[in-house]
Parts: C-alpha cells; sequence; structure tokens
C-alpha cells in the first residue's frame, strides 16, 4: 500500500481499515482510493483475507493413562463482509484459535483410549472444527479446514507398541513356517514311500528275471546234454556266477567287499547251502 498526494493503493488479496478523527469510516477494496489526509483521513491497517494455517501442538492423556502429544492444522482466513470485526475484535488472532484448540482436545482425548486416538482423529478434527467455527465466526474469521496431523505418544510408549506389533508379526511368520515345514515333510514322506515302492518293484521284477533265466538255463541245458540233472546244473550255474562275481570284484580297483572261503569245498557247501535254502523255501510254498 502506498500513499501519494492523498492517494492510497490497496493489494489484491487485502482490505484497508479507513479512519476518520480516529474513528471507523470504511472499508477500503483492493484499488486505488482517495483518502484526504488533510481532513483527518487516514488508512489505519490493512488485513488480509488469505487462508493462513496455524500447527497447534498439545500435549494431553487418554483413558488409558497415556500422555500423548496432538498436533492440529488450522486453515483459516478473514470474511471480507466482516473485516471491521475481525481488524479491531481481536488482538491476536493465534493465541485465540490455540485456546479454542487445546480446549476441545483436552476434553474429548481424556474420553477415549490410545488405540482409539488414533482410529477416531477425524472426529477429534470435525469436535475442534464446530467449536472454533462457533467461536471465530463472531470475530469476523472463517474455519476452512481443521487436520490431526499427527498423534505422539511417549517414546517408552510407542517402542512398547512397536515391540507389541512385531512379536505379533513373528508369530504369524512361525505359525507360516511351521506350516510350510509340515507340508514339506508330507511331500519329502511320500516321495520316500514312492520311491520305496518303486524300488521294491524292481527288485521283484529283477529276481523274477533271474529266476527265469535259471529256469530257462536248465531246461536248454537238460535237452542239449543228456543224463544231467537239475542239481548238477545248477552247481554248475552256481559256480559260473560265483567266478564272474570274484572276476569283477577284481577288476574294480575301489571295492569294499567281504571275503569268503572261496577253496572247490568251500564252493561246494556254499551251492548246497543255496539249493537247500531253494528247496525249502518251496517246500514251504508248497
Amino acid at each position: 500500500m502506498g500513499q501519494v498526494f492523498g492517494c492510497v493503493q490497496v493489494k489484491q488479496s487485502n482490505v484497508a481499515i479507513k479512519e476518520t478523527f480516529g474513528k471507523f469510516d470504511n472499508v477500503l477494496q483492493p484499488g486505488c482510493h482517495f483518502v484526504p489526509w488533510c481532513f483527518y483521513s487516514k488508512v489505519a491497517g490493512t488485513l488480509s483475507l488469505r487462508v493462513k494455517q496455524l500447527d497447534v501442538r498439545c500435549e494431553t492423556k487418554t483413558k488409558d493413562n497415556v500422555f500423548v502429544t496432538v498436533v492440529a492444522s488450522i486453515q483459516y482466513r478473514a470474511l471480507a463482509e466482516k473485516a471491521v470485526d475481525a481488524y479491531y475484535k481481536l488482538s491476536n488472532t493465534k493465541a485465540q484459535i490455540q485456546s479454542y484448540v487445546f480446549d476441545v482436545i483436552r476434553a474429548s482425548v481424556p474420553k477415549m483410549e490410545l488405540d482409539s486416538v488414533f482410529e477416531q482423529k477425524n472426529d477429534i478434527a470435525k469436535a475442534v472444527e464446530e467449536e472454533l467455527e462457533k467461536a471465530m465466526s463472531a470475530y469476523g474469521y472463517e474455519i476452512v479446514q481443521t487436520l490431526i496431523v499427527d498423534i505422539e505418544p511417549d517414546e517408552r510408549v510407542k517402542k512398547a507398541m512397536n515391540e507389541i506389533n512385531a512379536a505379533a508379526r513373528l508369530r504369524v511368520a512361525t505359525k507360516e513356517k511351521a506350516e510350510a515345514e509340515k507340508i514339506l515333510q508330507i511331500k519329502r514322506a511320500e516321495g520316500d514311500a514312492e520311491s520305496k515302492y518303486l524300488a521294491g518293484l524292481g527288485i521283484a521284477r529283477q529276481r523274477q528275471a533271474i529266476v527265469d533265466g535259471l529256469r530257462d538255463s536248465v531246461l536248454a541245458f537238460s535237452e542239449n546234454v543228456p543224463g544231467t540233472t537239475s542239481k548238477d546244473i545248477m552247481d554248475m550255474v552256481l559256480v559260473t556266477q560265483y567266478f564272474d562275481t570274484m572276476k569283477e570284484i577284481g577288476a574294480s580297483s575301489k571295492s569294499n567287499s567281504v571275503f569268503i572261503p572261496h577253496g572247490p569245498g568251500a564252493v561246494r557247501d556254499v551251492a548246497a547251502q543255496i539249493r537247500d535254502g531253494l528247496l525249502q523255501g518251496n517246500a514251504i510254498q508248497s
């Protein structure tokens, strides 16, 4: 705002208060105005119509005896049509708003537990806004928006809350890990059972093939060599397999084998033991 030869300029988003002989005379809108200072007229001051913001920190106690600091953000502005009230009735607008915010928060939060304060912060902001709207409208101010931007419990309480949350998440993680381990063990057991089943089928087929081969060998040898008995053929087959086994053991450089007596008499005894075992098994089956 400037003044040259009684001309006054009022900037945009502002109004000026004109006084004559110390008494309110008029509200000057944005633009250029003639104020004859020689007739004791003057501009007493200007009033901004822009939206302003005030952050209020209020410490209070919850219903479960936890001290918290509530930070409220108040957005307000002066009304052009009530510029006279806004300029003359209040000397400290911020202090007035802060007092009402303290009153409402300290009346609302002690009725709630700590968790409810976080959940119902919008209700707290609405209560603050309604109370401020009723109080400040009489002074020519409008409350544009009220926000609860932060709720800060005591540091020890915050740490305890984090530990509770971490413990709960750890329990869930442990449960999920145990469930995964259970599924893994079940799948491992199913795989092991399937593997043993298939191995058993393989061994059964192998033994069946050995029996079939021995039977075919006995029949073929009996037809081609007259006068031989089944006992002679089995003894020869066992001795042949015995020497084939000894040959394989000798050819291997890394072999962990247990040697048994292998003289002619011992081979005969081994053959007799195997034959007796087979005969006993056949007798039991029949």
